[in-house]
């Protein structure tokens, strides 16, 4: 197989990097259970690396059958909140936070474009979309939602000390773990309900970050929350189907890391159920993309319609010259102009450049001014919809397209199965 096949075979996810200092210089890397989860479950992980200008570049990573984002730095706060906005922070505070999360907290614009570009990108093809830690807030500021600049400063204060819930623990890397409890009839819910014991709804999970979702975006619903009411997951019910292709969700914990002490083992068997779920919705969109760009065989012609397609091009032909030339054309020969002239009468349905070309030729278009009038009606719709549209939030924009996505899939659905009876009837 020529190696130039494996683009088209393979389901891609794309997975970007994050970068770090290393011996004076920039290095791209990305964790290594996120890469063998993928592997494992028959992807190939296609690493995006945070590089000036990449940004501008998403297009060249085509095909992309799935996104996967995961750690990083905290995201600019200025996408998802005015910059005038009230935190109830003081500069004491936001300083003070600047210096306990200094990893985190040295904001990376040039990955912020990436990721949102992509989360954007996956939001308007229906790609299966994971996101993890970062990932999650990603994806919720992609949609509209706003994060808590810090955990700590604008929730826990909240609560007495023994009650506080630490999400971050820099000391306890991997072993750390807090409870959340999970939300009944999720995909969640599905993974672990093996290990939820005494109908608590609760497991043990592995995290490691100080910022988290505020302002859940509309579209989505939560699928665990801490003891502090922070969300530690969502998803977004309508597009939620693997066997599909569909799968757009953020976990702010960590399933991968939630292994036993020096083993492979994880925590609970549902652990790594999100990577398994996400790669099977990323190949079978790989199956739907191959599907909907695979070219048709041509349509092969029986002898009659051969002979009429013959006696067009040939009109057509004939029209050419005497446009070209200007001369007059053999009275023997005008008879065969008239399926040139029959066809053009038949198919009405002309773009306006068409139009102004055939009257160049002397052509008259059957019904022209009716369908200019139409044409005409048709611009005053749309403007009159983007001004509607214009005057809508993001939230309304993104269930508005929520809801056209769906219905283009219904009818697509309700289409293929009229089709499919048509040619069983032809069939019978």
């Amino acid at each position: 197989m020529a190696s130039s096949d494996l683009s088209v075979i393979l389901p891609r996810a794309l997975i970007v990097s994050r970068r770090t200092v290393r011996k004076n210089k920039f290095v791209d890397f990305v964790g290594e259970y996120h890469l063998d989860l993928i592997v494992a479950y028959g992807a190939v992980p296609v690493i995006v690396p945070r590089v000036s200008g990449v940004h501008m570049l998403l297009d060249s990573f085509e095909p992309i059958h799935g996104v996967l984002l995961c750690e990083g730095e905290d995201i600019d706060p200025s996408l998802y909140e005015p910059e005038d906005a009230a935190t109830g922070l003081s500069p004491e505070e936001l300083e003070e936070i600047r210096r306990l999360h200094a990893s985190d907290t040295a904001i990376d614009r040039e990955k912020d474009s990436i990721e949102l570009g992509l989360a954007k990108l996956c939001l308007e093809r229906n790609i299966p979309y994971l996101g993890i830690c970062r990932g999650s807030q990603v994806l919720n500021v992609a949609c509209g939602g706003t994060l808590h600049q810090d955990i700590e400063k604008e929730i826990s204060r909240n609560f007495a000390q023994e009650k506080r819930v630490a999400h971050i623990n820099y000391e306890d890397y991997d072993a750390h773990r807090h409870v959340v409890r999970v939300v009944e009839r999720t995909p969640l819910h599905e993974w672990f309900k093996d290990s939820l014991e005494d109908q608590r709804m609760e497991i043990m999970v592995n995290s490691y970050h100080h910022q988290g979702v505020k302002r859940l975006a509309q579209r989505f619903v939560p699928m665990a929350f801490a003891p502090d009411g922070l969300i530690e997951g969502f998803y977004d019910p309508d597009t939620y189907n693997p066997e599909e292709g569909k799968f757009i969700m953020g976990l702010q914990f960590h399933p991968e890391r939630m292994r036993k002490p020096d083993s492979d083992e994880f925590d609970y068997p549902g652990c790594p159920s999100a990577y398994q779920e996400f790669v099977k919705a990323v190949i079978a969109y790989q199956k739907k993309l191959i599907s909907s760009t695979s070219v048709s065989r041509p349509l092969k012609l029986d002898q009659e319609m051969e002979k009429k397609r013959r006696m067009i091009v040939r009109s057509f032909s004939l029209a050419k010259n005497l446009y070209t030339t200007g001369q007059g054309l053999n009275p023997s020969k005008e008879s065969e102009l008239r399926a040139g002239a029959e066809f053009l009468e038949s198919n009405t349905a002309l773009t306006l450049q068409q139009e102004k070309r055939l009257k160049q030729m002397g052509a008259t278009v059957r019904n022209a001014g009716s369908y200019i009038e139409r044409l005409k009606l048709n611009e005053e719709r749309e403007k009159m919809a983007r001004n509607v549209i214009g005057k809508m939030s993001v939230e309304q924009v993104s269930d508005l397209i929520s809801f056209y996505r769906m219905m283009e899939q219904i009818c697509s659905e309700v289409l293929d199965r009229k089709l499919q009876d048509i040619v069983n009837d032809l069939n019978t």
